[in-house]
């Protein structure tokens, strides 16, 4: 008789309850402990994915809020510049080419040689119109630099489209092209 048998027999009264209590507790673990254990760590990870979730809403919730601020300060920022730093209209605007140049020109000891403005076709549904300004100066190079910095850092809108400088003998001054433009607000009936 082999020796296992040997000692289950001997000793029976000991080893029915072990064999018993073993299998009760593979069976208490196989239908009660694992079930819940894998119930557990399904409810874990779900509780991770939820976590992952709010936060990446959250993030979404705040740009989307920084989102609608940024545009409400957009739009503030652009009603000021339509209200207070374009011209109300084209005469305005040539107004305010027409007096703010020369002004300029006589503080650097810049001399205009000539001038022209041009009206650019107002599109259909436009809230703005160009005016375009042609001139021609004359004066010493740094003289130059100094009027189109004041030109630059002054309050008026005007954009610098293009400059040309030349000087078609040595002993005659310099003689500067620049190309301004400038918007303004367009009536509703689009003039």
């Amino acid at each position: 008789m082999p020796l296992w048998k040997r000692i289950f027999v001997e000793k029976r009264v000991l080893m029915i309850p072990l064999v018993l209590g073993v299998a009760g507790n593979l069976a208490a673990y196989a239908l009660w402990v694992y079930p819940l254990g894998v119930k557990s760590a399904g409810a874990a990870d779900r509780a991770v994915a939820a976590t992952q979730s709010l936060q990446a809403a959250e993030r979404e919730l705040t740009a989307a809020r920084d989102l609608v601020a940024g545009n409400s300060r957009a739009d503030q920022e652009l009603a000021t510049f339509f209200d207070k730093v374009l011209p109300a209209d084209l005469p305005s605007a040539r107004n305010l080419t027409y007096a703010t140049l020369p002004t300029l020109a006589k503080k650097n000891s810049v001399k205009m040689i000539d001038r022209r403005f041009e009206v650019s076709a107002v599109e259909k549904n436009s809230r703005l119109g160009l005016l375009k300004v042609h001139t021609a100066w004359q004066c010493e190079y740094e003289n130059f630099r100094q009027f189109i910095y004041a030109l630059e850092s002054a309050s008026p809108f005007v954009i610098i489209d293009d400059v040309a400088l030349s000087q078609g003998d040595a002993t005659r001054p310099l003689t500067l092209t620049i190309e301004l433009s400038t918007y303004y607000r367009v009536a509703a009936h689009g003039t």
